[in-house]
């Protein structure tokens, strides 16, 4: 281990040994994934919330952050920062020499390590699949590219605007004649990307604990969403779906599937795709000596039934179309904004939001009946439990104030 400098305080050092005793072992946790450590390489969007993922379903994840903090584009102070929620944080920074022997150290007791970086980087920190599986034969080593590992833009920089943008996905949105819009990046990173990695790292596990051996699992965030729309293509294919935006049931294009104005600015959504739905909504509407339900699936009628249903909805306020469709199948809910989803009673009752040290999270899932996933607290500080961690290793207090004098390690 590394040399004690003389230098050291006592004070410094009891610091340091009150901050290893207290911090111990993660918090309990009687989900799916205890006794699973998980490596995450700090980066952001899919990595961040893959690893959240398996820390709720009861994993020790640690995030190794470097010591300048990580780059989200925007300050997010610690107790806002949703993704890092429930693991322990380890501040290193990978390209110092020292930094090696922590991070191979940490790697030999872990069962799963997460990056999210352009291809080749992981290889050049010295960190890469042939590497650690070589000192490690057990780990299951998850990887997130952009546009995947090889190809013409595998090194070329891209968020998941860019990565839908390619996969059909995002032509086939919005209103025609203007613009596609700009999603959420729920599709390429989250549900493409992260997802997919998860579901990957599971099964994994599952054959590493079946025969000893682990493996690469790797994804992009541009195959990841590719991998989201096997129905529309299919669909497509067939002839049954046009490649103009707006003009199928799915997309806006259906008086049936869409969404409405409401008298006072708000908006409703419908998804009233089948018939007795249909039916229901147009009931509901007052509609039903106007428009015909067995006109449904009449294309030619869909801009005329669009204008009808338009104008109904806009002659009463958003609280009188829920009040009206109130316990209906029409399939008409509001559409809610960040700060009314949490309160909206289906999600109270059914316990889809919680609060954790004051902050409102989305509820784990999916729902585990034996083995619950839970919020084990909140996102750690930059190096909050590097003491703790680098004196599991065998790292004396000593060790852990030289490593920080080193600039190897911070601590906030």
């Amino acid at each position: 281990m590394l040399n004690s400098h003389k230098s050291l305080t006592n004070v410094r050092l009891g610091k340091l040994k009150m901050s290893m005793n207290a911090a111990g072992s993660a918090p309990g946790c009687n989900g799916a994934l205890v006794g699973i450590r998980v490596v995450e390489f700090a980066a952001i969007g899919p990595i961040p919330f893959c690893g959240m993922l398996l820390a709720d379903m009861g994993a020790e994840v640690i995030r190794i952050e470097r010591p300048a903090g990580s780059d989200l584009g925007v300050p997010v102070e610690t107790r806002f920062d949703h993704l890092n929620r429930g693991k322990r944080s380890l501040s290193v920074d990978l390209k110092h020499p020292a930094a090696h022997g922590v991070v191979h150290a940490l790697l030999a007791r872990s069962d799963v390590l997460l990056e999210g970086f352009r291809p080749g980087t992981m290889e050049r920190l010295g960190f890469g699949p042939a590497t650690v599986l070589a000192a490690r034969p057990t780990l299951v080593y998850g990887r997130i590219t952009g546009w995947g590992s090889t190809g013409p833009l595998a090194a070329i920089a891209g968020h998941d605007l860019n990565f839908i943008a390619a996969s059909g996905a995002l032509a086939a949105m919005g209103e025609p004649g203007v613009p596609p819009p700009v999603p959420l990046n729920l599709i390429g990173d989250f549900g493409g990307a992260a997802m997919h990695l998860a579901c990957g790292i599971l099964a994994a596990l599952v054959a590493a604990k079946r025969d000893g051996l682990g493996q690469v699992v790797e994804t992009s965030i541009a195959a990841g969403s590719i991998a989201l729309t096997p129905m529309l293509q299919g669909l497509r294919q067939a002839g049954i779906w046009s490649a103009e935006r707006a003009d199928n049931i799915l997309d806006g294009g259906a008086p049936f599937y869409r969404n409405y104005a409401t008298q006072d600015a708000r908006y409703v959504a419908v998804g009233a795709i089948e018939a007795k739905f249909y039916r229901a909504l147009l009931d509901g509407l007052g509609l039903l000596n106007q428009l015909a339900p067995g006109d449904q699936m009449d294309r030619a009628n869909w801009p005329e039934t669009t204008r009808i249903i338009a104008e109904r909805f806009a002659a009463h306020t958003n609280a009188h179309w829920l009040e009206v469709f109130a316990g209906s199948d029409a399939c008409v809910t509001p559409v809610l904004n960040w700060d009314e989803a949490p309160s909206f009673a289906q999600h109270v009752a059914a316990g889809h939001f919680e609060t954790v040290a004051g902050q409102v999270h989305p509820a784990p899932q999916p729902v585990l009946s034996r083995t619950p996933s839970r919020i084990r607290g909140g996102a750690p500080t930059l190096g909050e439990h590097n003491a703790a961690l680098l004196a599991d290793l065998g790292y004396s207090p000593e060790d852990v104030v030289s490593l920080e004098q080193q600039g190897v390690t911070k601590m906030l």
